[in-house]
């Protein structure tokens, strides 16, 4: 599977789970799973049960790259 274009990513739902936000960042899922365990998660990170990425911290991340 490819990475998705930022326009894509702008298209994405308002949450993404952790193994879509690693697409988008060019990581691997247990990489971004590590990331998140220590609190180093370059996104930002809901956590309600199940981790959710919101999609605008991946969108302004890759726009500041």
């Amino acid at each position: 599977m490819s990475a998705p274009t930022l326009e894509e990513i702008r298209s994405w739902p308002a949450t993404v789970d952790l193994t879509a936000a690693a697409l988008a960042l060019g990581i691997s899922r247990s990489q971004m799973y590590a990331l998140v365990k220590r609190g180093e998660a370059p996104v930002k990170v809901l956590d309600y049960g199940a981790k959710r990425v919101v999609t605008a911290s991946i969108v302004r991340l890759l726009e500041a790259a």
